[in-house]
């Protein structure tokens, strides 16, 4: 029989639900700008995203050449530490949730496709919804009457 969360831990799966799902939009923006990162930095244009330097507030300058914040470097960092909160998160709620851990892995992987996070927490979400109202449920009770033990 799988394991269920158990009826205590309800309070908090509401606070890890709500903390997994911001982690999942941010990591996922994050994700998407880094790919378009990649796409300047690596395509046949060869362009760095310069923040606030000469050339305007936000600009694409040529690989090696920024003389301001290095945008690109900057994305690049925040995701990867961002995914770090996105595991954590990731974990809180599997582990409350009392899932298999292939169900781990497969969030995790939200973090690291391109679009793939903002599927993963749709599921999740509804996931949680689901087995968190099972567990709301008032059990059923029986009532035994006087009749029905005569028989």
């Amino acid at each position: 029989m799988p394991l269920r969360p158990k009826a205590s831990d309800v309070p908090a799966i509401r606070g890890a639900l709500k903390f997994y799902r911001i982690s999942a939009y941010v990591t996922g923006t994050l994700l998407l700008l880094l790919v378009l990162e990649m796409l300047f930095k690596y395509s046949p244009i060869h362009r760095e995203i310069e923040l606030g330097g000469p050339n305007g507030l936000i600009a694409l300058v040529p690989d090696g050449t920024v003389r301001a914040v290095n945008l690109s470097t900057g994305i690049l960092i925040a995701h990867g530490w961002l995914y770090v909160v996105y595991l954590f998160c990731d974990f809180r709620l599997w582990s409350l949730m009392r899932w298999p851990f292939s169900r781990f892995i497969q969030i995790a992987l939200g973090g690291v496709v391109p679009f793939l996070s903002f599927i993963v927490e749709h599921f999740i979400t509804r996931r949680v919804h689901h087995e968190r109202a099972e567990l709301e449920q008032p059990a059923p009770t029986t009532v035994t009457t006087p009749e029905a033990t005569n028989r």
